[in-house]
């Protein structure tokens, strides 16, 4: 926890005299030794840990951020936390010294970050979890090991069930990932959904770029759902890595519409008997499922109080977009390390004719997350206009050809470039990007509007979306 070494700090080492250090020898728990006994572990509780005294490590933390700090650095990953719950003997026992060691290392993070740059890591100790009073990101996820096949489909998998505690009073981290490596768009996508950070562990020139753009914007931001991503509620009592039956649905929120991640989780988990994580089933089969608007938790807070239901569905991987009558379910197939996102857009009706949704940038995992606001604007002139003799509204008059005139513009705020977009029932009459008039694609069958956006020239910049129908 001191240093990024496990064995804590050196006691006889020069400028370590004030600090007070001594060697501790960590005394684990009988039920964690039961169920993950470590060598790490067996090697401190023999050969000791450097311990700076609770009183002194606020001091120690400081002048260690003070000096990452001058050097450029802006913010800290701090690993095995947990290991303070073995040390409390002499000082007043675990909780005393987790909440010293907690408060010091907050302090320091305070006065030496200023965007409170701190994952905690190791850290699910239940004093650890309490103690922590201004740490916002912590780690909710055993390793990522990209040389154990048995590991990528129950990282994805606990994380999501942590989440559900852990989302509560943090933030949860899925750890770091390969973008060049089997099992990495697997990753990418839950990442991509699960509200957290997004950090890769590439070696220098091992990166999928086409990987990465899907996930990061030109400017090096990403579109974070608004979320911590949790299972949906019929995933809440099943097992989608043991049971041989069940998918994995995770959902979140964007700013206007919702997401539901689908992945098969099945074939490998931690095993009680080798206490490792293990393959348990080599050929898992494929599974069918289902998703509906109603497994996004919260997408009425973003519906609007005149939605009655209806929604548009982009299926990432497939490229599908369905109009999702309220109640009706899509049904969704994968394989084992398979997953499909599908992005859940209310529909909004514009008039008895017309009826819109916003989708996003069709290019990325997140594709609504690039959406920050939309507004309607209907025109205010509804008078009754002859047609053929007889009194009809301007409303239909304005659906029957090209040369309509608008019956509303859809303004919308846009992070980020690449292809973006909407649902409408009816061909747009105008799309335009910063008041720039831009060639669009009208899918009749579909509804799909396609357009494209440039890359800005400036960092977190929102584009102006105008949309005449």
């Amino acid at each position: 926890m001191s240093t990024g070494y496990w064995g804590g700090v050196k006691p006889a080492a020069t400028g370590m005299e004030h600090y007070d250090t001594a060697l501790a020898y960590p005394v684990q728990s009988p039920g964690v030794l039961g169920n993950q006994p470590d060598i790490v572990m067996d090697s401190l509780s023999v050969h000791g840990l450097g311990l700076v005294h609770p009183k002194k490590v606020f001091n120690f933390y400081n002048e260690l951020h003070a000096y990452l700090a001058s050097c450029g650095v802006d913010g800290v990953k701090v690993d095995v936390q947990n290991i303070i719950e073995t040390l409390g003997a002499g000082h007043g026992g675990r909780v005393s010294l987790t909440r010293s060691y907690h408060h010091a290392l907050e302090a320091s993070i305070a006065r030496n970050f200023s965007d409170n740059g701190c994952i905690a890591c190791m850290c699910h100790n239940t004093d650890g979890l309490y103690s922590a009073k201004q740490t916002a990101v912590v780690r909710a996820s055993d390793d990522f090991y990209p040389r154990d096949p048995a590991s990528h489909t129950i990282h994805i998998s606990s994380v999501a069930y942590n989440s559900l505690f852990l989302g509560e009073f943090m933030q949860p981290d899925w750890d770091m990932f390969h973008s060049l490596h089997p099992a990495a768009e697997y990753h990418a996508a839950a990442r991509a959904i699960g509200g957290c950070p997004i950090y890769v562990s590439d070696k220098p020139g091992n990166h999928n770029f086409d990987l990465l753009k899907k996930l990061v914007l030109s400017d090096g931001s990403v579109l974070r759902a608004q979320l911590p991503g949790r299972p949906t509620r019929d995933s809440l009592f099943v097992d989608p890595a043991r049971d041989r039956t069940s998918l994995l649905k995770i959902w979140n929120m964007n700013k206007c519409t919702g997401v539901v991640g689908v992945f098969n989780c099945q074939g490998a988990g931690w095993c009680k008997v080798e206490k490792k994580t293990r393959i348990h089933d080599i050929s898992p089969g494929t599974l069918t499922s289902s998703v509906c608007a109603s497994d996004v938790d919260l997408i009425n807070q973003v519906a609007g109080a005149e939605w009655h239901g209806e929604t548009i569905v982009y299926a990432y991987r497939s490229g599908e977009v369905i109009r999702l009558p309220k109640g009706v379910s899509i049904p969704v197939t994968l394989k084992v390390l398979e997953f499909e996102l599908f992005h859940f857009c209310p529909i909004q009706e514009i008039s008895s004719s017309i009826s819109f949704a916003t989708i996003g940038l069709m290019d990325m995992f997140n594709t609504g997350g690039a959406v920050e606001e939309v507004e309607i604007h209907r025109e205010t002139d509804n008078k009754q206009e002859l047609f053929e003799g007889e009194a009809v509204s301007s409303e239909l008059i304005t659906s029957l050809g090209p040369n309509r005139t608008t019956t509303a513009t859809i303004t919308l705020k846009v992070r980020g470039s690449g292809k973006f977009g909407v649902y409408s029932s009816q061909r747009p009459i105008k799309c335009m990007v910063d008041g720039t008039e831009t060639d669009f694609n009208y899918d009749s069958e579909t509804g799909l509007t396609t357009f494209i956006i440039p890359v800005p020239q400036e960092e977190l910049y929102k584009w102006l979306i105008e949309i005449q129908v």
